[in-house]
């Protein structure tokens, strides 16, 4: 039987992706469990956002542009209410619903099949394809799971560093890319 390299590169994505964001949800997580409250909920200054409402943006925008732009669930995302929640929320809410979404999210991107990939679809008035808003999803994961390990460090003043002096990881996590 010939080798589909359409299913492969299908697979390969889908696999990524999801590591990607359960790697990066991991890591949120750590930050969230080392922090304090009051460190989660304080802002640095009133144009930036504390630790805790990048972790209510996160899963507003992995629920939307995953769960909702993907599934049948509707979409009830308020996402002016991500950045101006002042009062602090409880830890474990907030990173369970975190978790949580992150894991639907990628039961969802684990079943794509190679044509639903490359489908348009319009999210937040952006016309996207499916593989678009899942890059997206990651890229923008990345970019804010990166704000909170700053952030945290900045809070603790301690190394964060998942990897030793030769980019080897220390959690012993072998993925196909650091």
């Amino acid at each position: 039987m010939p080798i589909n390299v359409s299913d492969q590169l299908s697979a390969h994505f889908r696999s990524y992706s999801t590591a990607r964001l359960l790697d990066a949800t991991r890591q949120v997580n750590r930050c969230l469990k080392i922090l304090t409250k009051e460190q989660i909920w304080t802002r640095p200054n009133e144009v930036s956002n504390a630790v805790g409402n990048l972790v209510l943006h996160l899963t507003g925008n992995v629920n939307q542009w995953i769960l909702t732009s993907l599934t049948a669930i509707p979409d009830q995302r308020d996402r002016p209410a991500e950045f101006n929640q002042r009062d602090p929320l409880p830890t474990e809410d907030i990173a369970a619903q975190l978790t949580n979404t992150v894991d639907s999210a990628c039961r969802v991107i684990d079943r794509l099949e190679p044509e639903r990939l490359i489908q348009g679809i319009n999210i937040q008035g952006y016309d996207t394809t499916v593989l678009g808003a899942v890059y997206h999803v990651v890229e923008h994961f990345s970019l804010h799971t990166g704000q909170i390990v700053y952030a945290t460090k900045l809070h603790i003043n301690q190394d964060l560093s998942l990897y030793d002096e030769h980019g080897q990881r220390f959690d012993g996590n072998k993925p196909s890319a650091p």
